[in-house]
């Protein structure tokens, strides 16, 4: 089964069961400036979590599923591994008010045991954690649907979503493993999250929502993963003809992630969402120099054929940025070369440290403590300028 054959499936076993299927939004979050990019499927949706937006009158129903396309930075030196990425979609169903706990598991296993044909290794629950009570709900509907299924518990940390940004909506969740990795979190959102008094000393609260909701998320590369019966992500029918193109996972990763990125309208600079796809496209050239065949490869993907509309000066877009990093590369380079500390090459030209590890053989301990150095230099420079 092909990915863009499971993707379908998931959103047709949702629509057949009253969800209204909702197109992904863009990888720049619209009204939410607490973050940069749009890291889960439930983004798009917060307003309906909060009773700001009314799901019944925007959408005919108040559940909702799609295939949201994501962006994470948080795990990017995890990228290479059989299971992390950079960009990834998200598939997601959403539950505004109407079902809870219990339909909630039984679509997840439903889909998963039947409609993909999945073994389930085990299940997670949350198990009570910072004055939030276990959830004895869920582990009970596990147990109601297979009597054998596996259960564990898990701490705040694994077990408890969001929110997203500063403040929102959150709450425990249950996961999904198979084949040794979660591929799904569904999530019961009963919390709203926000910003804590200095009573709280400085934490958020978690204060009780009017309306429950729930919020799912399956990364579409491992349920393929799993379904193809391949080691890593990078073997799978989403991956292939990007790898026979190129033989480096992170240059995979990155350039996807950047085709998708310029497609939702970022384009390189020195802050925010510009200096993210900067610094990605910068670490894939230093490991692979010809990049035009892996963006036009991307860019034709049949999985993406009719669902997303690429930038069609993706490839100048990209090809300008890194003839302008040739340039600063080559120079610092040659003054490194020359006898400069390689540390110049970030005060002088900007570079960041996981690029002058890979071009240079400098310490990168040495390294390390020369940034905290100036990090504190220029803390210290800042606040006597406030001073002044």
């Amino acid at each position: 089964m092909q990915s863009a054959e499971i993707r379908q499936k998931f959103l047709d076993f949702f629509k057949e069961r009253g969800h209204t299927v909702i197109p992904s939004s863009s990888l720049v979050p619209a009204g939410d400036s607490s973050v940069l990019f749009t890291t889960a499927g439930m983004q798009q949706f917060k307003p309906y979590y909060i009773g700001k937006a009314d799901a019944q009158k925007d959408f005919g129903a108040l559940n909702t599923a799609s295939a949201q396309k994501c962006v994470r930075t948080s795990d990017i030196e995890a990228v290479g591994d059989e299971s992390h990425l950079t960009f990834f979609e998200m598939l997601g169903n959403f539950s505004f008010g109407d079902y809870w706990k219990k339909e909630a598991i039984e679509y997840a296993h439903e889909f998963i045991t039947k409609d993909m044909g999945l073994q389930i290794d085990f299940v997670s629950v949350f198990g009570g954690e910072a004055g939030v009570p276990e959830d004895k709900e869920s582990a009970e509907i596990w147990q109601s649907i297979d009597s054998n299924i596996i259960i564990k518990k898990f701490s705040r940390k694994d077990n408890f979503w969001g929110p997203t940004g500063v403040e929102g909506p959150c709450g425990p969740t249950t996961e999904i493993y198979v084949e040794g990795i979660e591929i799904w979190n569904i999530v019961f959102n009963e919390y709203y999250s926000a910003k804590g008094g200095p009573a709280s000393g400085g934490q958020n609260i978690l204060q009780p929502l009017k309306v429950k909701g729930v919020d799912t998320g399956m990364g579409l590369e491992r349920l393929v993963k799993v379904i193809q019966k391949v080691p890593t992500v990078f073997e799978t029918d989403l991956f292939e003809s990007i790898m026979q193109v190129v033989n480096s996972r992170i240059v995979a990763d990155h350039i996807r992630t950047a085709v998708f990125m310029i497609a939702d309208g970022v384009t390189p600079s020195n802050t925010d969402r510009g200096y993210i796809l900067r610094r990605l496209l910068r670490r894939a050239y230093v490991k692979h120099n010809n990049l035009a065949p892996v963006i036009e490869v991307i860019m034709r993907h049949p999985s993406y054929d009719g669902i997303y509309t690429f930038n069609p000066e993706t490839n100048k877009i990209i090809s300008e940025e890194l003839n302008k990093f040739k340039k600063t590369l080559d120079t610092g380079l040659k003054q490194v070369e020359n006898g400069a500390d390689p540390f110049t090459l970030f005060t002088t030209y900007g570079l960041p440290l996981e690029i002058i590890v890979e071009v240079t053989p400098v310490d990168k301990a040495k390294f390390e403590k020369q940034m905290a150095e100036h990090r504190q230099l220029s803390s210290l420079a800042g606040e006597n300028k406030f001073k002044k």
